[in-house]
């Protein structure tokens, strides 16, 4: 398989292609760039071609799939243009920033039977599988609740996390994280029952907040994120019997080895766990999805999920 990239974002260039350099079956084919400059240093390190412009990317018949890394607004007009183009698409998270855009993506990519990805890293690694083992071993006892909270320093002033018309505001950004691992661990029945956003005087986007979801049994997952705030990277599940803590859940990089804390009422023990590269395992799911329909229909269901969690907290949390 080959796969191009659009445009010369800082994500593809520093995580998304020196993990794909460890896939032996997927081929780099090169970047779609406006400017031959900024393309230039991805040539230099890893090879492939520079397109001069996206359509030309996604006019050669040799590139089997597309990363988009650009920003949120612009995912549903260029996944449109990759799925027409025939190509299976890898979306950096959001997959849009519109439930209706993310519904219209996913109908085209069935009718096309294409491959869609959106790449929440972090349901990749080690860690996350070894916390719903020991969630399911009952290790914990009966889950009372679960808090995740993802939020970061400010950024510079040009980031496009503040541009509305760029698809930025905390939801879309940090907030995904934390809503996708609710999902992940309250299951089908998950919904938004509470919601609120904050977008202080001067900004065009809102840059904290929080919910809660719930699901079927009664389980809750209270969520909080942030861009101007003290980073913080934390998943935590309270049980009848004991407190797992993790807190670097959504941003272990490829060299972290991440660890977490299990806590009783006679003391608390720390597990450690091995070095594991997310990045890595969601190109490799992806590449399933595109073999394999099963899972390609399960990708599919979960972002259409997402969307929709992602818009109901919108609307409650903006009180409307």
């Amino acid at each position: 398989m080959r796969i191009g990239i659009l445009g010369t974002s800082d994500i593809a260039f520093r995580r998304f292609l020196p993990a794909l350099a460890k896939c032996v079956d997927i081929e780099y084919a090169g970047v779609a760039s406006r400017t031959l400059e900024k393309g230039r240093p991805f040539r230099e390190q890893f090879g492939g071609a520079i397109y001069d412009g996206y359509d030309a990317l996604l006019n050669d018949p040799s590139i089997d799939a597309v990363y988009v890394p650009l920003p949120p607004a612009l995912h549903a007009q260029w996944g449109r243009k990759v799925l027409e183009s025939g190509k299976h698409l890898f979306m950096e998270k959001p997959f849009t920033t519109a439930h209706n855009d993310t519904e219209a993506l996913l109908s085209l990519a069935r009718e096309k039977g294409l491959a869609v990805h959106e790449n929440y890293m972090f349901l990749y690694h080690n860690q996350f599988k070894k916390i719903k083992e020991l969630i399911a071993s009952g290790e914990l006892g009966d889950i009372r609740l679960y808090r995740m909270a993802f939020g970061f320093p400010k950024r510079g002033g040009n980031d496009f996390r503040y541009v509305k018309e760029l698809g930025g505001g905390a939801l879309l950004d940090c907030g995904g994280y934390p809503v996708r691992l609710a999902l992940e661990l309250l299951g089908d029945s998950a919904k938004v029952v509470q919601a609120k956003l904050t977008t202080p005087v001067g900004y065009e986007v809102d840059l904290y907040g929080s919910a809660v979801l719930e699901n079927s049994s009664g389980q809750c997952a209270q969520i909080s994120f942030g861009m101007d705030n003290a980073y913080q990277c934390q998943l935590e599940v309270w049980g009848s019997q004991a407190t797992l803590i993790a807190p670097r859940i959504f941003t272990a990089g490829a060299d972290f080895k991440p660890s977490f804390i299990l806590r009783t009422s006679t003391g608390e023990s720390t597990v450690e766990l091995t070095a594991d590269d997310q990045f890595l395992h969601s190109i490799e799911r992806f590449k399933e999805s595109v073999e394999d329909e099963a899972a390609r229909e399960e990708m599919c269901a979960a972002i259409c999920r997402q969307a929709a969690a992602q818009g109901v907290l919108f609307q409650k949390g903006e009180g409307k």
